[in-house]
């Protein structure tokens, strides 16, 4: 295989996500095994971007690759950069001190309203984590 162009395009790990189990399902209607390496690899990854916390192991996944566009779109007017959009949709943020490790001078650049509504608009879209055992008894108390 021969690369044209290094490094064309960025795809986040909802897309490499969906790229590796359409492969696998492909692979395994054709009844065919890919190289030994690239099964190896592909089972390690899936199974990277299925165990939690990750923002891709919750079943079913409430969001897919169609999620993309609706979600730049919405942040537009927020001047989010490209690659705070990938980062975001590849962490899944909930809360402000995660949002801010994804944008850059956050504070400086957005209020604490528009904060929130940027996590709005990615719990909107994207969906919002189930919370855990701990977290709902930490909360009650």
């Amino acid at each position: 295989m021969k690369i044209l162009e290094a490094q064309s395009a960025v795809m986040t790990n909802v897309e490499v996500y969906a790229f590796l189990s359409n492969q696998a399902k492909q692979y395994e209607e054709q009844k065919r095994k890919g190289p030994a390496n690239l099964e190896t690899l592909r089972k390690e990854v899936l199974q990277y971007f299925e165990a939690p916390p990750g923002p891709l192991s919750q079943k079913p996944l409430p969001f897919d690759s169609s999620a993309i566009p609706t979600l730049i779109q919405k942040l537009h007017p927020y001047q989010i950069t490209k690659g705070e959009c990938i980062m975001i949709l590849n962490l899944r943020p909930t809360n402000t001190p995660i949002l801010n490790a994804v944008i850059e001078d956050m504070e400086d650049r957005f209020s604490a309203e528009q904060q929130q509504e940027i996590l709005d608009i990615i719990t909107e879209i994207l969906g919002q984590f189930p919370q855990e055992p701990e977290e709902e008894a930490a909360e009650e108390t």
